[in-house]
């Protein structure tokens, strides 16, 4: 049975989240973590070895150009992760939330190959973070060095990791109690409206993400779709992502 779009919406905005058991799971039960984290945005923690990958420029990265394989790739099987809690309804669910504007990716390449990144949603100025993916080494730290920077950019004021793990804490990642979570999620994805509708879907995330990913996500040679007034300061080179992490961290 397919998830309602609106529905997924929704729940995430009062804080709960759809998984499955395994990749070929036919049930999807819902989520509601008593203990959350989050990455506070002014709390990244940039390493000098991950700086230094991030100022050479060894991975090309873009936002929303490959979000069905990005999303194809977290749900693969990997030696460390024999299945995923990515089924098949889940990621058709989340394929109808992109093309509606509300779930975004972004890509890490190495020459024309992909090789890591991550999705996730954004409502407002609230981003959840879904899954990343690495298939070369630093990949989805890259990818998530990139994300942190552009919501930053883009005004967001929460970045939702759901559950804390070891590669997490090691970024800057924080785990809070689920009313501290919910204060938060109210303040960031509050004044969105998401009543009945078709309405809600067709607006998309909203503005803090058009500044956060659309730099990102134009065509290759020609750059952003949009004005260069609107992206000129905007940090869109390695170079640029790692200061500006490193005036925050």
């Amino acid at each position: 049975m397919m998830i309602d779009p609106l529905v997924l919406l929704q729940a995430y905005s009062i804080g709960v989240f759809p998984m499955a058991d395994d990749r070929d799971a036919d049930e999807v039960y819902w989520v509601e973590p008593k203990r959350r984290a989050i990455l506070p945005l002014d709390g990244f923690h940039l390493s000098h070895s991950l700086s230094k990958t991030i100022r050479r420029d060894h991975f090309r990265v873009s936002a929303n150009r490959a979000f069905a394989q990005i999303l194809a790739l977290c749900a693969q099987a990997a030696p460390d992760r024999p299945s995923t809690w990515i089924n098949h309804q889940i990621e058709a669910a989340y394929r109808h939330l992109h093309e509606a504007g509300f779930a975004h990716s972004i890509e890490i390449w190495e020459g024309d190959e992909l090789v890591g990144g991550l999705y996730g949603v954004a409502i407002g100025r609230a981003f959840f973070g879904e899954s990343m993916v690495s298939r070369r080494t630093d990949a989805s730290k890259v990818a998530l060095a990139w994300l942190v920077a552009r919501l930053r950019v883009g005004g967001f004021t929460l970045l939702d990791c759901q559950f804390m793990t070891d590669h997490l804490r090691t970024m800057g990642a924080v785990e809070i109690s689920q009313r501290d979570y919910l204060q938060l999620l109210g303040a960031a994805a509050g004044g969105v409206a998401l009543g009945a509708g078709a309405g809600a879907l067709s607006r998309g995330s909203g503005v803090a993400a058009e500044r956060a990913f659309a730099p990102l996500a134009g065509d290759a040679v020609t750059g952003s779709p949009l004005a260069p007034s609107f992206t000129v300061s905007d940090p869109v080179s390695g170079q640029a992502i790692a200061q500006l992490l490193t005036q925050t961290s």
